[in-house]
């Protein structure tokens, strides 16, 4: 091969690795600390928007699909915000843990999931699903807690609750129907 010919098969790979990567790095905000009480940033790298790219290129096909698609995204996604924080908050967080580093009450957990949500949304990942706002069950007097999830839509209008406070970071979010979401929740029920 000559070495005019090398030089520009190596230009074109370089403009195509180029085109493939996002143009700046994604910054995110990671609550934590119970009701967002203290912020960090996760900039997620070319390697990570990749990864996250692959992970939701799995769910394409129907909405089922990206429904669990999705669920590997956001632990994906909080696995890599467990490593920013430098600690990895505990499943179904104690009402103790409020005002500590790396520690997440649903308040912090459903604004994360809905930024990871809202970032996959703006890279085009998200065929099958609109965002939501988060949204609330539980009032104390009917013996609930008041509890907080990030929320999707599906295209023909059905709501579904995306909810990652019951694992610890890095496990898979629990993704249901929201009105069978709102029903539940007595007596520390998932």
């Amino acid at each position: 091969m000559s070495r005019v010919l090398r030089d520009v098969v190596a230009l074109a790979l370089l403009g195509i690795a180029v085109l493939a990567t996002p143009a700046h790095a994604a910054s995110l905000s990671v609550c934590h600390g119970y009701g967002c009480q203290f912020r960090k940033s996760l900039t997620l790298s070319a390697a990570d928007e990749k990864k996250l790219s692959s992970i939701m290129a799995a769910g394409a096909r129907s909405a089922s699909a990206e429904r669990k698609a999705m669920a590997s995204a956001i632990a994906f996604l909080e696995k890599r915000s467990v490593q920013v924080l430098g600690t990895r908050d505990f499943a179904k967080a104690a009402l103790t843990g409020g005002g500590r580093v790396g520690q997440m009450d649903c308040i912090d957990e459903s604004t994360n999931s809905t930024t990871f949500l809202k970032h996959m949304a703006s890279r085009d990942l998200l065929r099958h699903h609109r965002v939501e706002k988060p949204t609330s069950r539980g009032v104390m007097v009917d013996g609930r807690y008041p509890h907080w999830t990030a929320v999707i839509s599906a295209k023909n209008g059905d709501k579904w609750a995306v909810d990652s406070w019951f694992e610890p970071g890095g496990g898979k979010p629990d993704i249901m129907p929201l009105p069978e979401w709102r029903k539940r929740g007595v007596g520390g029920q998932r």
